[in-house]
């Protein structure tokens, strides 16, 4: 609860900075004095779309993976996933997940879910039959553990936040080109609309490496969860059996960052990772950090 209030401080206060910031420069006259509408109207399309991604989101996951819940186990086997994360849940102090199971080859597991006590974990058939049970034991650990730090309605809350700032600023850059370059009165012609969609695309592709840097921090976090929830031997030995594999992840985007693990990546490209690579989740373990 106080990580939400945080956050919601945290944005509070930077449309606050940007309002002060705009009448001080003279923005809000130059754009015709309707900036504080703007912050409004930005941080409503930026919150409101990221937290109905994230009312939705256990719905949508069990309908992009074609994930099965577990409503009353059939097999020994789904006997010991629902009680193995029932302990953790119960050691975490969240409420009992769901427990569900998608058919796909590539070893992976995700998380997801609007509060910690209405969340879903589900894990593959290819991490199932390819994992020892102390393994999986800790890969379970590892998502029950994202459950428990909130991290789906802290991510919700950063991408609220970046998205207000990518739709603030491309309307603001978007007045000021119509008005500067193409010399409309009222800085909303056909100059204003094509430059807000271009500015869009921009800071769009630059806010979303916030946001996957917070992905990857995370993940450190989780790992960290999975040894108290289970042990540090078997939280390396599930990161280790994941780099044997060498498959790459196969969730959809919108459920990738929840996943045990995600792509792989070199320069550019790794600060669009949502997961840090499987052998520095390893060292990071081994250090005890």
């Amino acid at each position: 609860m106080k990580r939400i209030l945080l956050f919601l401080i945290t944005n509070i206060g930077v449309l606050l900075v940007l309002s002060v910031t705009a009448r001080l420069l003279g923005l809000d006259r130059m754009l015709g004095g309707g900036m504080g509408g703007l912050l409004l109207f930005c941080a409503f399309m930026g919150f409101g779309g990221a937290f109905i991604s994230l009312a939705i989101s256990k719905w949508s996951a069990k309908r992009m993976t074609g994930a099965v819940v577990i409503e009353s186990p059939s097999s020994s086997r789904e006997f010991w996933l629902v009680e193995t994360v029932r302990k953790q849940a119960e050691q975490a102090g969240i409420g009992m997940p769901e427990v569900a199971v998608y058919d796909s080859p590539d070893v992976n597991a995700f998380a997801t879910g609007m509060t910690r006590n209405s969340a879903l974990v589900a894990v593959s058939t290819g991490l199932l039959n390819n994992m020892r049970d102390d393994e999986i034991e800790a890969v379970l650990a590892h998502e029950v553990s994202h459950i428990a730090n909130g991290d789906m309605v802290t991510l919700t809350l950063i991408q609220g936040v970046v998205n207000t700032f990518v739709f603030f600023l491309a309307r603001v850059i978007g007045q000021l080109i119509d008005r500067v370059v193409f010399k409309s009165e009222s800085g909303q012609g056909v100059g204003y609309y094509v430059t807000v969609f271009v500015a869009e695309m921009v800071l769009g592709i630059l806010a979303s490496i916030v946001v996957m840097w917070f992905s990857r921090q995370r993940e450190f976090r989780a790992d960290a969860g999975a040894a108290s929830l289970s042990s540090r031997g078997k939280m390396i030995a599930a990161l280790e059996a994941l780099q044997r594999g060498h498959q790459p992840a196969d969730l959809p985007n919108q459920v990738a960052a929840m996943g045990i693990k995600g792509g792989v990546g070199s320069g550019l490209k790794r600060l669009f990772m949502t997961h840090p690579p499987l052998e520095e989740r390893i060292e990071v373990l081994r250090a005890g950090l």
